[in-house]
């Protein structure tokens, strides 16, 4: 094999760094003191307790809010991706492999969803849900969450691609009905796809400020990135406040690299029985 191209691994290489630099200052700023981290801007880590008394500070703040916000962000995106990856399986798997009146027009509003940004659409749901009384609740974070154009999107290619129709007849000779079929033959081949959606929906969900900034007033029932931006704005008056947010940040990372890592799995079985298939 022959050496790789310079060019694209320097490219590569610095945006490897564009992305991690930032997670590494937060992991560095984490350790320093509140003293530390206004007096001096070094990419060293302190090591004079500043971690133990940022993460016991913000364990304390409120009586322990730090943990209501997180408790809700995993309801939110826990619950808003699994109920995403059900109706974006079904719709996707709905418009590939069944033909009825619409179906192109139905695909084609979908394309013209993905391209909508959805900080566009925060005020026209917000309105929505007031007018349905769901406002201020969990509800008005969740159901939002449920319709992804674009899971939709990415399951409807994905059954187009994986799931044969001629499974799906010896499947309907056997007598199985299709609901079924879809539970039995099509999701588990479609499974690497519906991973794909469940994890960017959850990354999604999990880092929405706009939507609940909009929808909720109880700080109770706050996720982590508006949480942490309520405590951020007390920090004007109370400065310790700003290294208690910077380790809040560092703790919102941990769960999405968890989950990334326990996932990949799935991939990786999809591309081993691809290569055996091959």
């Amino acid at each position: 094999m022959g050496r790789p191209p310079v060019l694209p691994t320097v490219v590569l290489v610095l945006g490897a760094l564009y992305c991690l630099l930032p997670v590494a200052w937060v992991v560095i700023a984490s350790t320093k003191t509140r003293g530390e981290l206004f007096s001096t801007f070094t990419l060293a880590p302190s090591f004079h307790g500043g971690f133990a008394q940022n993460l016991h500070g913000l364990f304390a703040y409120h009586d322990g809010r730090f943990w209501s916000w997180a408790l809700n962000s995993l309801l939110y995106a826990g619950v808003g991706s699994v109920l995403c990856v059900l109706v974006s399986g079904l719709a996707g798997y709905g418009l590939a492999k069944y033909s009825f009146p619409g179906r192109s027009f139905m695909f084609s509003t979908l394309l013209a969803g993905v391209l909508i940004p959805g900080i566009t659409l925060a005020i026209p749901q917000y309105l929505l849900l007031a007018k349905a009384g769901f406002a201020g609740t969990y509800w008005s974070v969740l159901l939002p969450n449920v319709i992804s154009p674009y899971g939709i999107y990415l399951c409807r290619i994905y059954a187009t691609a994986a799931v044969s129709d001629e499974m799906i007849e010896a499947g309907r000779i056997d007598g199985a009905g299709e609901l079924r079929i879809f539970r039995s033959i099509a999701a588990p081949v479609m499974l690497p796809g519906l991973i794909t959606v469940l994890l960017l929906q959850f990354v999604a969900i999990w880092n929405n400020f706009l939507l609940p900034f909009i929808m909720l007033s109880d700080d109770r029932k706050y996720p982590l990135t508006v949480g942490l931006f309520s405590m951020l704005n007390n920090g004007t008056n109370q400065p310790a406040l700003y290294s208690y947010v910077i380790m809040g940040a560092l703790l919102s990372i941990v769960p999405l690299v968890a989950l990334f890592l326990f996932l990949q799995r799935f991939w990786r079985m999809d591309l081993l029985s691809g290569g055996v298939k091959g």
